[in-house]
Parts: structure tokens; sequence; C-alpha cells
């Protein structure tokens, strides 16, 4: 794996004042760190901070919320990213997940202080106050209309709720531990969860039924993903034909990520299983990129790719510290990865750096999500972050 180059969480508040100093470092693996440090030495003609960086850096394109800094012994390069805004006031402690609706306009969220919200994407300004669960909300998303929210909780229960009145319009029961996490299948006909007691269950909206447990683990199931996969991958048939009111399971595939070291591939319509990978640790979040790549995050800090047509060997392994890797979110041409240090970052095909969002400080970063060139995080220091990216 490549270098990795670090900065001072909060770079961007030390730069903005004359002499100013953040530290910088470039880790190697097997190789002694490189430490370092970049100071402003004023204001250029424009209005943009002149920075500097000490020997074995290099000092590229700075923006007010922006600083490229590379390492040429190592080859690498890393865009550090300041948020835009910060939103402190929606939570009072720790946020454990949050999604953007599809229009962008609303954010719900939900907090190791007993409540989920929906509040304003623009300004952070809260809405709703969705109450219902008992005990903490593990998860929440919003339905591809963006008026509905979908949340699971250490009650076993998952709920449905109204964006626009905080109604909580269905309540699903039959998994017998916490949810830890859920997705939608197209529209949201039809949802799945996952559950500390080692199923992932498919279910019917609109009867608020359960449509069948697609997998039966043996061990907690941390996250999931369902994504259409590749025509020339063997799916299995179901030993029963499907209900009707199964929608658009047809073939899809759903990952689970599991405790146990174990990624697994099963067929959604089928249930039968089609790939399980062994990691290095517990899988924690996984995701498509597309209908042949996925990638799976694991505790000990390890992202692997993966082609589901052959799972034997990882297209490739990325680890950038052996701290949990949190969350997992395709982006553009590549993904948005957060850690239990505080780091979140972005690869690219196409970028010859990483971007790096910045500004936790060794607090996990629990959840990204994406709307456009809008990036939110949510991280245990009670922050909800927003970056805006410029043109990648």
């Amino acid at each position: 794996m490549a270098a990795t180059l670090r900065i001072q969480s909060d770079w961007s508040r030390a730069l903005s004042r004359d002499e100013g100093e953040a530290w910088l470092s470039c880790r190697s693996p097997g190789k002694a760190t490189l430490y370092g440090s970049v100071t402003r030495r004023g204001l250029s003609s424009d209005g943009v901070p002149d920075i500097v960086a000490s020997e074995g850096f290099v000092v590229g394109e700075v923006t007010k919320k922006s600083i490229l800094i590379s390492c040429p012994h190592e080859n690498v390069s890393t865009k550090f990213l300041a948020p835009y805004t910060s939103f402190c006031r929606i939570h009072q402690k720790s946020i454990t997940c949050l999604d953007i609706s599809s229009g962008g306009g609303l954010g719900v969220s939900t907090s190791t202080d007993g409540t989920m919200k929906i509040w304003q994407a623009a300004n952070g300004e809260i809405r709703r106050l969705l109450e219902g669960h008992v005990y903490d909300v593990n998860c929440c998303r919003f339905f591809p209309s963006g008026l509905v929210v979908l949340s699971g909780g250490m009650d076993a229960q998952l709920k449905i709720w109204s964006a626009e009145d905080a109604s909580c319009v269905v309540t699903f029961k039959g998994h017998k531990g916490g949810i830890l996490d859920t997705a939608m299948v197209d529209r949201g006909r039809n949802v799945l969860s996952c559950s500390r007691d080692g199923t992932a269950r498919l279910w019917d909206c609109g009867q608020s039924s359960c449509l069948g447990t697609v997998a039966d683990c043996g061990s907690p199931v941390n996250g999931i993903a369902v994504g259409t996969a590749d025509s020339s991958l063997n799916l299995g048939s179901p030993e029963s034909p499907p209900s009707e009111r199964e929608v658009g399971t047809e073939g899809k595939m759903l990952l689970l990520a599991r405790e146990d070291k174990k990624l697994q591939g099963v067929g959604l319509q089928s249930r039968q299983p089609v790939f399980l990978f062994m990691g290095s640790d517990a899988f924690n979040c996984c995701t498509f990129l597309s209908s042949t790549y996925i990638l799976a995050g694991t505790q000990d800090g390890n992202i692997y790719q993966l082609d589901v047509r052959n799972t034997n060997a990882p297209i490739q392994v990325i680890h950038r510290s052996g701290a949990p890797v949190l969350s997992l979110l395709p982006y553009r041409d590549g993904f948005i990865a957060s850690q239990g240090d505080g780091t979140c970052f972005i690869v690219q095909q196409d970028l010859d750096y990483v971007l790096d969002l910045t500004e936790a400080d060794c607090d996990p970063v629990y959840k990204v999500a994406s709307w456009e060139k809008e990036i939110y995080t949510c991280c245990r220091d009670g922050t909800v972050r927003r970056y805006q990216l410029s043109d990648l």
C-alpha cells in the first residue's frame, strides 16, 4: 500500500492567520514516518494564503478551503478539504448515522442522545423529531422519494416515517436482535434489514409484512448492500415461487458484511449463496461500485475490492490505517471511505491524488452521505460536517 499523508485536523484555522503553522506527516509501510509542517507567510495578491512547506513536502494549489500537499520522495499527493459548514446543534452527543434526501433539501440523523431528527441540509435547522423507537436508533435512510424515512433500532424494530409530519406509518417486527443496517430494493416497495441476530430479512412496505429471511448467518450482520449483479453470475433459483408482493428482487444480489470475518453474496430472489469471502477481521460495511465490482471494509482497516465473478482473490486491498472502516459510499468514478480514527477520504480513478475530508480529530466518522458535489459526514464528536467539492 502506498504512503499516507496526514495534516493537523484544524489546519484551515491554524493557517488562517499569518505565521500560522500546521503539522504534516507522511507514513509509508516499513519506513520511518516523515514529519514536517506548513506555514503561512501572508496573502498573495488575489487573497489566497501564501503557504510554504518544510523539507520533503511540497505545497500545490491552495484555496480558502483546500490545500494540495505532496511528498515527492514517496510519490504521493493528497488534497485536504476543510468543511464548508459544520452543524453542531442538531444532536447533543455522538451521531451514529445520517442520510440526505434525493433532492438534497433534507438530512436525517440518529444519535446516542436517543434521538432521530430531520433537518434542513442547507443550515442544519431541525424540522422534525422522529420518536417511537425504544433504546438507540442505529440506522436511518430516506426512501428514493425523499419524503419517507426508514430506520432500524436496538429494539429490533424497523420503522417507516413520514418526513412531512413525523408520523410512524409502519413498524416491522421479527428480528430478535438490534437492527444494524438497512437497504432499499429499487423505489422501496420492498426493503431489507440486517441484525445482530445473524439474519437479513426482506419486508413488504405496503402490507407491513416479512417476505422472508434472505440469509441466516449465525453471526451478527453489520452491514448490507443490494445491487444488480453481472448477468454472467449464477444467482441460483428460488426453491418455491416468490410472493407476488416481492418486487424487483430478480437479478439482484445482497451483500452481507459479517462479524465472523466473512463477506457473503446471496441471490436476493433465490436466497441461495453466491460467494463467501474470508477477510482479515470482522466486516463492518459493504457496497456495490458496479454490477461487477464491490467494496467491503473491515475492523482492522482493510478495504477489499472484489470482482463478483471471481472472489477467490481481491483485485486490491487499500489500507491507510489500522482504524476500523466504518462506512463506504460509491461516488462518481470511485468511492468515499470513513474510519474510526477520524479520517474520511475520497478515491477517484482519474485523480492522481487522494481527497481527504478533514477536521474530525481522532473521533470516528461513522457515516458519509452525498448529494451532487456536497458530502456530509457524521462523527462521534456530535458534529455534522458539510464539504463542498469543486469540479473533480
